[in-house]
């Protein structure tokens, strides 16, 4: 038993260390390993054995183009250092693929060296979403500073999402935003007033994932947009924060939207405020609404008071 735990220890180790170093891992590939492989995962078939990618693999990989095998490469290259790759692996924050897109970022956010630093990565994709001519690559960098997680992707998002002249970047921003748990010092309450429905979407989408997001006001706005869309988008959200203040606004689309799922929303955030006072309005819906989606949200929402 102890020699079997040691053997376990020390094969734990090497690999540790060759992952460490950025080197020629052997555990590239599993079957070659051996005796090493088998201290270590035992009876594992070996081809249930994940592997951990090489700086060489990656670099390959990475140029090549293929969708899977970049998201598998770059998974099982989380912690290898590799300077050389951080070239190869950049341009992906701007590939076709949104998943190859994502996991590039979630790649060199995890880097030690060469991505933070003055004149690297992140400052370049900083640099793209503030100047470059192509609003494809500005959306592309907001998406990536969101997947970067750090702070100062939260003031050039901010910037973006009220002052890029294309719409795509601003939902772009207003996602990162989102991604970043942080409403850019009131920048995606000014994008909910955005000329484009996709826009102001974007922006309720992103504002529903901040942790605390308490700007009712320019939540409580979108109810009167013309646009259904965002309507029934202002009225989820005004539901998710418990906003009550709301509520007589959001009782009269219940009773009177022409959109049936505008109403449908309105009547199931009536039931998540719990306000007594919505019973009348509920009961009078529930019974004379003429879509039967309607009356059965009045109905669940009843239940609810």
């Amino acid at each position: 038993m102890r020699t079997t735990t040691t053997s376990t220890i020390l094969g734990a180790a090497l690999a540790c260390a060759a992952l460490m170093s950025g080197g020629t891992a052997k555990s590239e590939n599993p079957l070659k390993d051996g005796a090493g492989t088998a201290a270590i995962y035992g009876n594992i078939a070996p081809d249930q054995i994940e592997f951990l990618s090489t700086p060489d693999r990656i670099k390959s990989v990475a140029s090549s183009g293929a969708p899977t095998a970049i998201w598998e490469t770059l998974e099982h290259g989380e912690k290898v250092e590799c300077l050389d790759c951080i070239s190869v692996v950049e341009p992906l924050l701007y590939d076709a693929n949104g998943k190859t897109r994502e996991i590039a970022a979630w790649w060199l956010r995890r880097r030690v060296f060469g991505v933070f630093g003055p004149g690297e990565a992140y400052e370049r994709t900083l640099n793209t979403l503030k100047g470059d001519g192509d609003p494809r690559k500005r959306a592309f960098a907001a998406y990536a500073l969101g997947e970067f997680l750090a702070t100062p992707g939260i003031e050039a998002c901010a910037t973006a999402v009220v002052a890029d002249a294309d719409p795509t970047v601003r939902v772009a921003a207003a996602s990162a935003l989102g991604r970043l748990n942080d409403d850019g010092a009131g920048a995606l309450g000014k994008a909910m007033a955005d000329a484009d429905g996709r826009v102001k979407i974007a922006a309720m989408s992103a504002a529903s994932r901040i942790n605390q997001f308490a700007d009712t006001a320019s939540v409580t706005r979108g109810l009167g947009d013309a646009d259904a869309h965002v309507r029934r988008r202002s009225l989820e959200l005004l539901d998710s924060m418990h906003a009550r203040d709301a509520i007589a606004t959001v009782a009269s689309l219940a009773k009177s939207d022409p959109d049936a799922d505008v109403r449908g929303a309105a009547c199931h955030a009536l039931g998540a405020f719990g306000d007594a006072s919505s019973r009348g309005t509920l009961e009078a819906i529930a019974q004379g609404d003429a879509n039967g989606l309607v009356r059965d949200q009045a109905q669940i929402a009843l239940r609810r008071l």
